[in-house]
């Protein structure tokens, strides 16, 4: 279905959120957007450069009358968080989202959509392209892997960048400006274990439903860790057991909707007579949650001892919500989301994402969660550091955002600080003297498959950001 022919305003920007809809871009695969955006630089003459992060900038002079206009800087990110329902069998390494229009909102069926961060390269391209657009000039950095430790924004060299302005546009709420934000850290472990010889008889037991969400933004919503469930169940078990091919999440930082492993067949009667207590337990919070118990062809498990550790690992471990903030009681100050369990020939993996707005607290946390890992014999190692992006009294950007807001919709924007992690708190640290802010259209479940971008907000911001341009 072309989506174009059923939204005429903003058409360029849904035509560009389309194209890129079609070239995968999973995070760790960003080459190919790299490539697109290359391309479409060089059809316009404009000035790009790539760098060995496939990160891209890329710039248009200002229009006529704008040319004494500070520069602009819009940002976003060209990487996706890779989700699919069960029953899809698309390929996402190879191919594009299919993407649909229900009501006022743009989905992709069976997968994530990517209006996090899509929209932005979206909104960046049609600005880039325009003949009739007024506008300062503008720099366009579109950045990768943001979804896994904003790896691209750490990489990039800012060496051309002239502009001391920047618009974020990462943000999930219309109207909602975000002008400070939590650091992070990604965290992953490695427990080493021992298997024994496959088993003639095993059962694969799953978790799966469960609501998800963005880790930054959903982590103080009540919703369940899938990974933690499986490992409540497997502890509940208390006997002897042994498991094998642990399996889930899909990213560091959104909380898991599934886990899965294969364990010892002794225990099915067991698991089976504790799942009542399990649903009862989360029926409120997780009321689609599903948990299966089914007998596998013959699996190489690890050995009674293995399994003990991984299953006590995974237990203690903290997940979720660690401290609020004292200053803003509604704003989450600490946490971190155990986000990917899997486990291959080295052993098994997990992988966290911490966030604090405080560095000592980080700090406090990662060191936590590492001693519990080396009290279970397992490594670790951490990657993807980014600093807090801390509030600013005096923001030029910022009065003129919520001026334009104000006269375009009479009534106050609202500024915040938030705990998700956005990438101007690296640009901050890069680029002296920069002044940003972080702003997007209404965006729902993002990196779930139930993620919806709607489109009279993503019209609304268009017009909103053009005004803006204007008024800098």
């Amino acid at each position: 279905m072309d989506i174009l022919n059923q939204i005429h305003e903003a058409r360029d920007v849904f035509y560009y959120f389309s194209e890129i809809a079609k070239i995968p871009h999973g995070s760790g695969d960003t080459s190919k957007i790299a490539d697109y955006l290359m391309t479409f630089a060089s059809e316009r003459g404009l000035y790009a450069r790539r760098d060995e992060a496939n990160n891209v900038i890329i710039k248009k002079p200002a229009t006529s009358g704008y040319e004494t206009r500070p520069a602009v800087i819009i940002q976003g990110h060209t990487d996706m968080v890779l989700a699919k329902t069960d029953d899809c069998t698309k390929d996402l390494s190879c191919e594009g989202l299919d993407l649909y229009v229900d009501g006022d909102f743009l989905k992709a069926r069976g997968t994530t959509l990517g209006g996090d961060d899509g929209i932005a390269v979206a909104y960046a391209l049609a600005l880039l392209a325009s003949s009739d657009i007024p506008h300062p000039a503008i720099e366009a950095i579109f950045t990768s892997d943001e979804e896994i430790g904003l790896i691209g924004a750490v990489a990039l060299d800012p060496y051309d960048i002239d502009a001391k302005i920047m618009i974020n546009v990462d943000s999930d709420s219309e109207g909602v400006f975000t002008a400070g934000c939590a650091g992070g850290v990604r965290v992953d472990l490695t427990l080493p274990i021992e298997k024994k010889r496959a088993a003639e008889s095993a059962v694969k037991l799953s978790v799966n439903g469960l609501t998800g969400g963005h880790s930054g933004v959903e982590i103080n919503k009540g919703r369940h860790n899938a990974i933690k469930i499986l490992a409540e169940l497997l502890k509940a078990c208390d006997c002897p057991l042994s498991v094998g091919a642990l399996k889930g999440g899909n990213a560091d930082n959104a909380i898991p909707r599934y886990a899965e492993c294969t364990a010892s067949f002794e225990i099915k009667e067991k698991i089976e007579s504790i799942i009542p207590d399990i649903y009862e337990k989360y029926r409120t919070a997780e009321p689609h949650m599903t948990i299966c118990v089914e007998k596998v062809e013959p699996a190489v498990l690890f050995t009674e001892e293995s399994s003990k550790k991984i299953v006590s690992l995974i237990n203690e471990e903290p997940s979720g919500v660690i401290k609020m903030s004292e200053d803003i009681p509604t704003l989450v100050e600490t946490s971190l989301n155990l986000g990917i369990l899997a486990s291959d020939e080295n052993g098994v993996r997990i992988s966290f994402s911490v966030r604090s707005a405080k560095g000592e607290e980080k700090t406090k946390l990662v060191t936590r969660v590492t001693k519990i890992a080396a009290e279970h014999g397992a490594s670790y190692s951490s990657h993807g550091e980014y600093p807090a992006w801390e509030y600013t009294r005096d923001s030029h950007l910022r009065d003129v955002v919520c001026k334009v807001y104000k006269d375009m919709y009479a009534k106050d924007a609202e500024v915040v600080i938030i705990h998700a992690g956005l990438e101007c708190g690296i640009f901050s640290g890069k680029i002296a003297g920069l002044d940003c802010i972080s702003l997007g259209p209404d965006n729902y479940d993002i990196h779930t498959t139930e993620e919806r971008l709607s489109i009279s907000s993503t019209v609304r911001v268009w017009s909103f950001l053009l005004e803006v341009l204007k008024n800098i």
